[in-house]
């Protein structure tokens, strides 16, 4: 096959050719306007505020344990009649589980045993005293009639001293005898007490609500065993009122400072999407914890629960009222931070006027400073002009502002879109941008 030469007059034709391309592309798109993308100034509330996450808990729990220990033989009833489960409602003084109750009915019939032996020897003792006391009262009398015989030397010198030794021998069993009367009284007291302690064994066996609420939790079944050592075993979970509720709340240090016992506070729960509820700050727990060198504080947030429609442990977004204005100019944080990219974009009459440049820190939203300044472009045909506001507080997406250039209803710039049907011509290389 012949090779066809290349001329290179067709190569330099070619070459311009592809330049002057280029070139009438390049400037069909330089020229090409912008598109503004923007949003209305507009009039309304703004909260400050500061999220973070916490837990819903009841506001008192009581845990039911066990002193005694035995096998789980039944459980009690609730207020509606039905066996004790999980969410039932008691009462104060309900019965909730009933313990294997043979041991200690056996310790309390010993103990019962023990009392009227104690009672016995408090009547044997007495009846001891009476008869000593009897016979100190012969020996006493049998003493003066051989002192008055001797006197006339009308006894023996042995008789007296027997009749001398007889009487203090009785004297002392008297008080031998008071002393007994005092142990057997004590013996009695000491079977009072074991009395007692197994009668409080036994009624121990039956496992009663100290207070009126909801079972949250219930750790036993029949036929388990509960073994009694230096800790109560755990028996049920009750929350004593359902209808008020605390979120335990885990707070920045960073931010704990600007949260005030009694501000307002809302929260949703993803179990509950679409609704918002109302609480406020109870007050901030002084036990701060660490992790990875991050401080947190427990927040409470009291919240009420009239319709028990939250629950237990529950996790809840909540977010921390710390200002609200109400009333305000509004304007978009993205109108904020957005600026022209170049001179030709801003209205003639201003560029001629050398309008104020400003930067990004100085038009950055959000830290609801009362001193901090900033600017907005207005939408002016093809062009753009600046307002200077006043930033207050945001929410991080609209900021309230205080300007007298501004007004509802006025059109903000917040970014922009490049308006390729002005050059006539798409470069099916850029990726499109769909408009909604």
């Amino acid at each position: 096959m012949k090779r066809v030469p290349k001329s290179p007059a067709l190569i330099l034709f070619a070459t311009l050719l592809l330049c002057t391309g280029g070139g009438w592309w390049w400037h069909l798109h330089s020229n090409a306007k912008p598109a503004y993308r923007t949003a209305l100034v507009k009039r309304g509330d703004v909260s400050a505020t500061i999220s973070a996450t916490g837990t819903i808990e009841p506001v008192q729990v009581v845990d039911i344990g066990a002193q005694v220990a035995g096998l789980i033989k039944g459980f009690g009833t609730d207020v509606a009649g039905k066996t004790i489960d999980y969410g039932s409602v008691v009462d104060e003084g309900a019965i909730l589980a009933k313990i294997d109750d043979s041991v200690y009915t056996a310790d309390l019939a010993v103990a019962q045993a023990q009392m009227e032996q104690a009672k016995a020897g408090e009547l044997s003792a007495a009846a001891n005293l009476d008869q000593m006391k009897a016979r100190l009262t012969q020996n006493q009398a049998e003493w003066r009639r051989a002192q008055e015989l001797n006197r006339s030397k009308l006894i023996a010198q042995v008789d007296f001293d027997t009749a001398q030794a007889n009487f203090e021998i009785a004297r002392a069993n008297v008080a031998v005898g008071e002393a007994a009367i005092g142990q057997a009284k004590a013996t009695i007291v000491q079977a009072q007490a074991a009395l007692e302690k197994a009668q409080r064994n036994l009624d121990f066996c039956i496992i009663r609500s100290p207070v009126k609420g909801v079972i949250i939790d219930r750790r036993v079944n029949i036929g388990q065993t509960v073994v009694s050592s230096f800790n109560a075993p755990s028996l049920f979970l009750i929350a004593k009122d359902l209808k008020r509720m605390q979120i335990w709340v885990a707070v920045n240090e960073a931010d704990v400072g600007r949260i005030i016992p009694g501000s307002p506070v809302t929260f949703t729960c993803d179990a509950f999407p679409g609704r918002q509820f109302q609480a406020s700050v109870g007050k901030v727990r002084l036990n701060a914890t660490m992790t990875q060198n991050v401080v947190m504080y427990t927040v409470e947030v009291n919240t009420e629960n009239a319709d028990q429609t939250l629950l237990p442990y529950l996790t809840a977004n909540v977010h921390f009222v710390v200002h609200k204005e109400s009333d305000v100019l509004l304007v978009p944080n993205a109108a904020l931070r957005w600026s022209p990219a170049s001179p030709e974009q801003i209205a003639p009459d201003v560029r001629l006027q050398n309008p104020m440049e400003v930067s990004a820190g100085e038009t950055e939203a959000g830290k609801n400073s009362k001193d901090r300044t900033g600017v907005v472009w207005l939408r002016d045909g093809d062009y753009v002009r600046p307002a200077s506001v006043t930033l207050n507080t945001s929410d991080g997406i609209n900021t309230a502002v205080i300007t007298d250039h501004l007004q509802t209803g006025q059109e903000v710039v917040t970014g922009e879109l490049l308006d390729q049907s002005a050059a006539g011509t798409k470069n099916p290389f850029v990726p499109q941008i769909i408009r909604r």
